[in-house]
């Protein structure tokens, strides 16, 4: 999709001035999807905003923003069994078409209640790795605070767990769509750094550039999953990866010069929303896949197996 118009954004209503290009695309997509779902643009600041849903729609127990009935059960017993400190915002749950959370429903909500479907597609997007899925969560930190880890409040927004051919692992999963890795920078802390160098993961003179956005997020989500791998002895392998659309530049632009800055590539990875569906395709043609590729991918998103 090209970059669109005011003219065509504002007939959707969907014109924000801080938008940058990929912004705009997304948020055009999810205001004709949800144009195409027969539902009202909801309200932001007294005005139509074309990728939020009506608290109507959004809310339970109509949750408008999920594809399927079994998604929207995922997201209520996520919601109900959630973790002390786990940072769901309900009103982007709800109501927010762009935000990420809602995607991560998406995308893995079927998988949660099919694990025997997730082994054989995270058997397409890591071959050789995953024998058994033992669980899919959502917002999932070991300690948010806890010192044994980072000591602060990163957590993944999916986290699986799964046994392979070399015993127990899992998978951190930091999802992205619209966002541009950017927002408010974190106060630094030593203990990053000692992490840093314990894990022998970046060159002392490059320790800086970790600490500014838009690689500070990343570079937590990281050590959080490295310090899984050291002080928890029932982990023999885990990796942190990093989810986003391809046309999120901001997004692939921080993520390439956060892994050219950094060791351990065995325990970082990137996997775009296209690899991810078209890799589902190749395990599932069930209709909920098709809903998800044309929901945030449009007419490009071809599914593999479909």
């Amino acid at each position: 999709m090209a970059t669109p118009s005011r003219a065509v954004l504002e007939q959707h209503h969907a014109w924000v001035a801080g938008d940058n290009a990929w912004q705009r695309e997304a948020r055009l997509r999810q205001a004709r999807w949800r144009e195409g779902q027969g539902l009202d643009a909801g309200l932001h600041r007294g005005v139509p905003l074309g990728s939020r849903l009506t608290e109507a729609d959004g809310l339970p127990p109509r949750m408008a923003n999920y594809l399927t009935p079994t998604i929207r059960t995922v997201v209520q017993r996520a919601l109900a069994e959630k973790q002390r400190g786990a940072l769901f915002k309900e009103d982007r749950l709800w109501c927010d078409l762009l935000s990420s959370q809602p995607l991560c429903f998406n995308l893995f909500g079927e998988l949660a209640a099919d694990l025997k479907l997730a082994a054989q597609v995270f058997e397409v997007w890591w071959p050789r790795r995953v024998d058994v899925v033992e669980s899919i969560a959502f917002e999932w930190s070991p300690g948010r605070g806890d010192m044994k880890y980072t000591g602060n409040k990163s957590a993944f927004d999916v986290f699986v767990t799964y046994r392979g051919p070399r015993g127990r692992g899992f998978v951190g999963i930091e999802v992205k769509y619209h966002e541009d890795l950017r927002g408010s920078a974190v106060r630094n802390d030593s203990r990053y750094r000692e992490l840093t160098r314990a894990h022998g993961l970046v060159a002392e003179c490059a320790m800086a550039e970790l600490e500014t956005l838009p690689l500070q997020q990343l570079w937590f989500d990281h050590l959080l999953a490295l310090q899984m791998l050291a002080v928890d002895d029932w982990w023999q392998e885990g990796m942190f990866v990093v989810l986003f659309p391809e046309g999120n530049r901001h997004c692939s632009d921080a993520v390439a010069r956060y892994r050219g800055l950094v060791g351990r590539q065995d325990t970082v990875d990137v996997l775009t929303l296209e690899s991810a569906i078209g890799g589902l395709g190749q395990a599932t043609d069930a209709d909920w896949l098709r809903a998800l590729s044309d929901r945030y991918l449009g007419e490009a998103g071809a599914v593999a197996g479909g």
